[in-house]
């Protein structure tokens, strides 16, 4: 029997009976598609994830005071030691691996624009903070080093806080806005970066470091935010970062530092992994349906053994061979799967259109797609086996006899 034979005859099996073909491929259809509808989700919740981490900058390394609990009598009392200029001009003179350094100050602090009042974040930070956080300029320009010097009541707005402020964020450039009591021009509009790991990158008014200081009371430098060179400087840049900030503050070889120095390397890497191992687990909950399914084939197969025993008989009366039923009734195991694993690949590339149209990130990986319908097709073949076998080991006698 040739190949077109063999499919001719098991695609002629299978729809002799269509209902009860389409409900034995059921559990592999359900199989296929939970699987792909699974690892898409995870894929595309990872990248949604690593996109919001790189938004925060590039290759950021960020530092923060540590709180320190200490007794004092009776009492325990907690504190926070900011950074100090000295801090960040010894990080600008010694450090090899950055970029750009920043210090940074911020508040929650209610802004007042033509249009009304937005309570946002107000960052204080330096011209080199636009290049470590990767920020873009919508129009305008960002402060520069003689607005530091002279401590200039100039702003930059994300865009979300210039929409609140003036309507349509184009229109708040060369505008006041009111911070406390303090009025500050609007020299620049910020690109659009979206949400982010605390909220929304684009609600944010940033001032020249200095004038944050200065006029707005916001005396303590509580983060430093440093880009570095390349990704691949990552992990020696916060080694260096590390030795000079410990030598800066004087803290002894050995002594507990009193800042933390957070990697975004580290960062979406640790993201990453989390995602990955929770998609690997929904992905191999849902594969049970497979195995499901796979029973499912088997035990048609074998009922199907059954019924075309006699038809079993007179194909070996007719010259059939062992190896001919057996290959016969494993390619229509095969075909069966292969047809559910086809039917769950639709299934799940719509039910991703559909997730994604509610707001769910999915990402539909070409590999776990071929990978899933050859696991389909192996399905068949482990599952198919048997009855395929037991087929093949009739008599044909027996066979002929049987009603």
């Amino acid at each position: 029997m040739n190949i077109l034979q063999l499919l001719q005859t098991c695609l002629r099996s299978i729809l002799r009976n269509r209902m009860r073909s389409l409900l034995t491929s059921l559990g592999v259809i359900i199989g296929v598609g939970s699987v792909i509808i699974m690892v898409s989700i995870g894929e595309g919740t990872q990248k949604q994830i690593e996109a919001r981490i790189a938004a925060m900058g590039t290759n950021l390394l960020q530092i923060t005071p540590r709180r320190q609990t200490m007794r004092a009598g009776q009492n325990m009392m907690t504190r926070v030691s900011g950074f100090t200029k000295k801090d960040i001009e010894k990080l600008r003179e010694e450090a090899s691996f950055a970029a750009a350094i920043s210090g940074v100050v911020n508040s929650n602090t209610t802004v007042t624009g033509a249009e009304g009042n937005v309570q946002v974040s107000v960052v204080g930070a330096e011209p080199d903070y636009r290049i470590a956080r990767d920020y873009a300029l919508a129009v305008g320009y960002f402060f520069d080093d003689y607005d530091m010097d002279t401590r200039n009541r100039v702003a930059v707005l994300g865009s979300s806080t210039a929409e609140s402020l003036f309507g349509e964020s184009e229109l708040a450039l060369s505008q006041q806005i009111r911070i406390g009591t303090n009025y500050f021009t609007v020299i620049g509009i910020l690109a659009s970066k979206g949400a982010s790991f605390g909220g929304n990158q684009d609600d944010v008014v940033i001032v020249p470091l200095d004038t944050a200081m200065t006029r707005l009371s916001m005396r303590t430098i509580n983060t430093i935010v440093m880009s570095v060179k390349s990704k691949e400087y990552m992990d020696a840049a916060q080694k260096e970062t590390d030795l000079i900030l410990r030598e800066s503050r004087n803290i002894a070889d050995g002594g507990t530092s009193d800042f933390d120095i957070m990697n975004q390397t580290d960062m979406m890497d640790m993201a990453s992994s989390t995602t990955r191992i929770l998609t690997t687990f929904l992905a191999a909950i849902a594969g049970i349906s497979l195995l499901v399914g796979g029973i499912g084939i088997m035990n048609i197969m074998l009922v199907s053994v059954t019924e075309r025993t006699r038809e079993i008989g007179i194909r070996m009366a007719v010259g059939g061979r062992k190896r001919d039923i057996l290959l016969q009734f494993l390619s229509e195991s095969v075909i069966l799967s292969l047809m559910g694993g086809i039917l769950g690949i639709g299934m799940a590339v719509l039910a991703c259109r559909l997730v994604s149209m509610a707001g769910i990130p999915t990402s539909i990986n070409p590999l776990i797609v071929t990978v899933s319908a050859l696991f389909a097709a192996f399905i068949g073949v482990i599952f198919g086996y048997y009855p395929a076998l037991k087929a093949a080991r009739l008599y044909p006698i027996d066979a002929l006899r049987y009603e």
